[in-house]
């Protein structure tokens, strides 16, 4: 069975001036990601900007990903649609091109009912049976909740292996983990939740953060797993004000204005999205200044101790 491993990270599309994918950064930031704490990377999912990406640049962008970090992440496509046979035909691109799974939304917009959800998955699923599938649940982009009832049904099918779980809401994934074998994977779709999650039966996060602290994410599940629960809760506290200032305005515009603080040249969202505020910007370099205090301290307190 496949291991998408603990930290998952929904990546973003960096973009040139003129508004291309800059596939040069892209396979920069890949293998940085891969080095400092992630297991996987989502492509062209929600952070990466899919709605606004064609499939020609989504494709291309798996195999540039994907060539850049070959053994040392896994690489899942953002293969979902609200049209069935648009999410087949996508799916079974990406698992020609090798890839190491695929990310399934539930269909926005047109809000089927648990019966069409079930036939829409089951129907991508059966198209492309050697792809690992995650689910991906998130009703305040989609408009439509999949019950865990429906979750259940689906993880009977061999490859859907996993869900990511952004309802918000820690009853639904305990529910979903009740109903299903502890070899199905459930993911937090939300930073902030990923500890609380983890305590209900949880294997991860798809992360937004893990672009800024993929390791201290490593590091919170690890403890947690250990045993070590006031260590991971330590961390995670530590990391909370950056999980909310990610998301003060929408997704993934804080994200990378965060990497562009950091130096790194990602380009501006695309349209309709659009550039932070003034105040979002600020916040956001108080909580990197911050956290990058907190790291400058520790590394001064061990260097002590050694000595």
């Amino acid at each position: 069975m496949v291991k998408f491993g603990r930290v998952l990270t929904a990546m973003i599309t960096p973009f040139k001036e003129d508004g291309s994918v800059n596939y040069a950064v892209a396979e920069q930031l890949a293998v940085h990601l891969a080095d400092r704490g992630t297991d996987s990377l989502v492509v062209c999912g929600t952070t990466g900007e899919s709605p606004t990406m064609t499939w020609d640049e989504e494709y291309e962008l798996f195999q540039v990903v994907q060539k850049a970090v070959v053994g040392k992440a896994l690489v899942i496509a953002g293969a979902g649609s609200n049209s069935t046979s648009e999410a087949v035909a996508a799916t079974q691109k990406a698992a020609k091109l090798g890839l190491d799974g695929c990310l399934q939304v539930v269909p926005y917009y047109n809000k089927p009912p648990q019966e069409g959800l079930y036939n829409h998955f089951r129907a991508i699923a059966q198209s492309a049976p050697e792809l690992p599938i995650m689910l991906y649940n998130i009703p305040g982009r989609t408009g439509q909740n999949m019950l865990p009832e429906t979750v259940a049904r689906l993880a009977e099918i061999p490859n859907i292996v996993a869900v990511k779980e952004a309802s918000g809401n820690l009853d639904q994934a305990s529910q979903i983990r009740c109903l299903t074998s502890p070899e199905f994977a459930i993911y937090s779709g939300d930073d902030s939740l990923t500890l609380p999650m983890l305590a209900v039966g949880g294997s991860g996060v798809v992360s937004v953060a893990s672009h800024l602290v993929g390791e201290q994410l490593q590091q919170m599940i690890e403890a947690f797993e250990a045993g070590q629960v006031q260590v991971a809760t330590q961390i995670h506290l530590q990391l909370f004000d950056l999980f909310k200032a990610l998301f003060l305005t929408t997704n993934p515009i804080p994200v990378k204005t965060a990497l562009k603080l950091q130096g790194w040249d990602v380009g501006s969202t695309r349209p309709p999205l659009c550039d932070p505020p003034v105040e979002v910007t600020q916040k956001l370099k108080d909580v990197l200044n911050q956290l990058a205090a907190v790291s400058a301290s520790k590394t001064s307190e061990n260097e002590f101790s050694d000595n």
